[in-house]
């Protein structure tokens, strides 16, 4: 490794700490081979805005497995997956749930083929659709959202593809009062709860939400 790369696996550990998390090694170096991949093709298909390789470990693979007490499986969908967020980092820590990543942008959708392949994710499955337009031989027990847009729009859009008593969760910045106010017919919030993701000095919650 070079002093870069040794910073950034140094900065991983002690946020996986700090999450109680324990990873095989194997694991481990799936997570930063996927941070390379990311940086790599974000310099030509411009997956995400965050660029600074110490910002992603934080702001994209600490954040997303800081839910991870919060996914029942063991099938999970991840809708409007984008670069792989959440999902990618879920399917590497969490091996024995299968993962569908979903996203409407076949661009996205290359680079996730690509970095399933490279990883060895074989509880990856890639699918280049809306949401909306999605129809699965068999419905989730968990579908999260990092960045979907409002509640009422993902469970409209999402809402259909989870289970009857599984869980819909959305990853949100500040607690969203306003938008659990207008929360489509038949939906309800389960369960709000602060995240704390080490190196990440902003809000963060998951807001569990479910069928009546």
């Amino acid at each position: 490794m070079t002093d870069r790369q040794d910073e950034l696996a140094e900065q991983l550990a002690r946020g996986l700490a700090a999450l109680k998390l324990t990873l095989t090694p194997r694991q481990y170096a799936g997570l930063l081979a996927y941070l390379q991949l990311l940086g790599k093709w974000n310099r030509v298909y411009n997956l995400t805005a965050v660029r600074e390789p110490r910002e992603m470990v934080a702001r994209h693979l600490l954040d997303s497995l800081a839910v991870i007490p919060y996914i029942k499986g063991p099938r999970v969908l991840d809708v409007g997956t984008g670069a792989g967020l959440p999902g990618i980092a879920l399917a590497v820590a969490l091996p024995d749930l299968k993962f569908v990543l979903l996203d409407s942008v076949a661009k996205k959708t290359r680079f996730l083929v690509q970095a399933a392949s490279e990883l060895g994710l074989t509880n990856v499955t890639i699918e280049t659709q809306r949401a909306e337009n999605y129809r699965p031989a068999a419905l989730f027990d968990t579908v999260i959202s990092r960045a979907f847009g409002s509640l009422a729009e993902f469970l409209v859009a999402a809402g259909p593809l989870c289970r009857h008593g599984g869980l819909l969760l959305a990853m949100k910045g500040r607690f969203p009062q306003e938008e659990l106010t207008t929360l489509p017919s038949g939906y309800r919030l389960r369960e709000a709860a602060r995240l704390i993701v080490p190196g990440l000095d902003e809000e963060r919650h998951a807001v569990c939400l479910g069928r009546d």
